[in-house]
């Protein structure tokens, strides 16, 4: 986890790769919880016999499943000292570049793109998130993400 002491420090990363998540093993408890909560029951997710015959040979996580994790992420990746809350403000652009089959590991690299300050103690970033999902090249999600955080140290 790489921690701030301030938002000059944050800021001072801008363009760089600021954090490597731990690796997290997607369940299908959670596959099946998300489809419960989003109302989502496609079979390629919930229903892991039909599933075994479907292109993937396995049920598959749900595309804003992956994207949900986002928050998980930045908790396990990234620490502001003095900052007394955070929010998600939004996405830019989103991608799901590959599926995830239940039982993957996936983790995600944290890149900042940019910082403003939004006073009088507040800061937005804009963070390009990689997922990536152990033993595969290619990335199962990518998505520019932007969070606000307020009351750090300037």
């Amino acid at each position: 986890m790489k921690t701030f002491h301030s938002y000059s420090e944050v800021a001072a990363c801008v363009g760089q790769e600021v954090s490597v998540t731990d690796w997290i093993t997607i369940t299908q408890e959670q596959v099946n919880q998300f489809a419960e909560a989003t109302g989502d029951h496609q079979w390629i997710h919930v229903d892991p016999e039909r599933a075994r015959q479907g292109p993937f040979g396995v049920p598959i996580a749900h595309g804003f499943l992956t994207l949900s994790l986002i928050p998980r992420f930045f908790e396990t990746g990234i620490a502001i000292e003095g900052a007394r809350m955070g929010v998600n403000y939004g996405l830019n652009r989103v991608r799901f570049t590959a599926p995830v089959p239940v039982g993957s590991r996936l983790r995600a690299r944290l890149q900042l793109q940019s910082t403003e300050p939004l006073p009088p103690d507040g800061l937005q970033m804009a963070w390009l998130v990689t997922v990536e999902r152990e033993g595969s090249d290619k990335p199962v999600c990518v998505a520019e993400s932007l969070s606000r955080n307020y009351g750090a140290a300037v």
